[in-house]
């Protein structure tokens, strides 16, 4: 059964963290961060909503790129119990998605829940100055990627760098639940 994403406080500043990523390098919040702002992807390796939402996801982070707003994904999967989404996975699913974005890894999973992360594929879009403005979907993909589907996650990043602010309908995220550890 899927879980859903709650409504966010929009305007809440992002949560600071240094993570590991896929690369060897080390980030946060701010060195992620493009010139009009910053998505973070809740995702990992072996969730069939995120294999799904992965094409889609791709072209948006290149898309959004473009407009200086960068996309960092997160995996905070407890990767004892779900093996696939152990750091050496990451960084193979890295290799061969070509992922044009950093992949980081939340071993702790306090990064998951300082953001009340719920499930993946998750996003969260911030502004230049690192307020939430954008929380849910990429977009209406679920278990099978939908090349025609209404591109919410690029539509709300792109008016935030726009405008300085997301549209107010905003759809939850909808996939598989985080792996909590016990």
């Amino acid at each position: 059964m899927p879980t859903e994403s709650p409504t966010a406080e929009l305007g809440a500043i992002a949560s600071g963290f240094v993570l590991p990523a896929t690369d060897g390098s080390m980030h946060t919040p701010h060195s992620l961060k493009g010139e009009n702002g910053l998505v973070i992807v809740f995702m990992c390796n072996h969730c069939p909503y995120v294999k799904a939402a992965m094409p889609n996801l791709i072209r948006d982070a290149r898309a959004l790129h473009e407009i200086g707003v960068n996309v960092a994904g997160i995996n905070s999967n407890d990767a004892a119990v779900y093996t696939d989404d152990a750091f050496d996975r990451m960084i193979a699913v890295a290799e061969e998605w070509n992922l044009p974005f950093p992949y980081l890894h939340d071993e702790t999973q306090e990064i998951a829940r300082a953001y009340g992360a719920v499930c993946t594929p998750e996003c969260f879009g911030f502004d230049r100055e690192l307020r939430l403005n954008y929380r849910g979907r990429i977009d209406a993909s679920c278990k099978q990627a939908l090349p025609d589907a209404r591109r919410d996650l690029f539509e709300a990043m792109r008016a935030v760098a726009i405008n300085g602010e997301a549209p107010e309908a905003q759809y939850p995220a909808l996939g598989c639940s985080i792996k909590w550890k016990p």
